[in-house]
Order: structure tokens, then C-alpha cells, then sequence
């Protein structure tokens, strides 16, 4: 899968402006005190924020990401009716833990962890969980995962209903 182009924006930098590549982008800030930046997924946005503010932009600001005509086409309409499973990790093998979440409500409907010495295979783990339960919650929601309940599979990154 070829690797999504990002802009980079240095509002605060050795050379403010809007960058094609990280490595660009890196020149600018690195050793710069109170460097400001930040990637977009379209030069417009880039644009936007570069003649905007950097608050606008920074993490300490909760900003919904949302998709382009282009992406919606590609990628179609979530099924909000599921369950997300996703499991993360500081090391293979290193701390690690995994959740299920509502994708609708955002509600965390189970959590386990953090393990101090789990590997990546926990995401079965996180699969085997939201298929409890949904048949221990008589809950009939879609399951977003690489693998059906029953290790049939794999599938490809999609909802895959059970």
C-alpha cells in the first residue's frame, strides 16, 4: 500500500512554510526552542493552518480528522453499529494492553492491561473479548478485526460481521 502524502506546516521553525516531507520539515525545527508544526493530509488544510494559528492546530486541542470525498468513496460509510477492537504496546515483547469500544458512543465496553511482558498476539486476545461479549451481551453488533470468533479468516482489515 502506497505510503499517504502528508504537508507539513512550521509556523515556528529556523524557516517558517509548508513542507512536502518530513525531512523538510525536520531541517526546520530540529534544535529550534519552541518549535511549532504539524502534518496535514491535504495542502489546503496545510494552507489553512499555516495563515491560521498554531493553537488552532496543536494537540492540546481536540480536532475531528474528517475524511475527503475521495476517501469517502474509497473507504464507504462506517458501520456505527460494532464494536473497534485495538490493542497497543511499548515493545514486542513490552507493556501492552487492548479494548473494545462502541464505535458510535465512543463508550470503552471492555479493557485489559497493561501486560508488563505481552507480545503482539494480544490482539487476539482483544478479538476473543469483544466475542464474548457480544454473545455474553446478546449484543448483535459488527466486529471490526482481522479474524472471524471461530480463527476462520484472515480477513482484510474489514468489518466482518458475526
Amino acid at each position: 500500500m502506497a505510503k499517504k502524502k502528508k504537508f507539513y506546516v512550521v509556523w515556528k521553525g529556523k524557516h517558517p512554510g509548508i513542507f512536502e516531507t518530513w525531512e523538510d520539515c525536520k531541517a526546520q525545527i530540529t534544535s529550534y526552542k519552541g518549535a511549532q508544526y504539524k502534518s496535514f493530509s491535504t495542502f489546503n488544510e496545510a494552507k489553512k493552518a499555516f495563515n491560521g494559528n498554531y493553537a488552532d492546530y496543536s494537540k492540546s486541542k481536540s480536532k475531528i480528522t474528517k475524511l475527503s470525498q475521495e476517501e469517502l468513496i474509497k473507504y464507504g460509510t462506517p458501520n456505527y453499529h460494532s464494536i473497534s477492537v485495538d490493542a497497543a504496546s511499548s515493545g514486542n515483547p513490552g507493556v501492552m494492553e487492548y479494548q473494545g469500544v462502541d464505535t458510535k458512543t465512543k463508550k470503552v465496553l471492555f479493557k485489559q492491561g497493561p501486560f508488563k511482558q505481552g507480545t503482539n498476539n494480544i490482539i487476539f486476545s482483544a478479538r476473543t473479548w469483544a466475542c464474548l461479549f457480544k454473545r455474553t451481551k446478546k449484543r448483535p453488533h459488527s466486529l471490526y478485526r482481522f479474524t472471524d470468533c471461530d480463527g476462520v479468516g484472515p480477513q482484510k482489515n474489514l468489518q466482518y460481521q458475526t
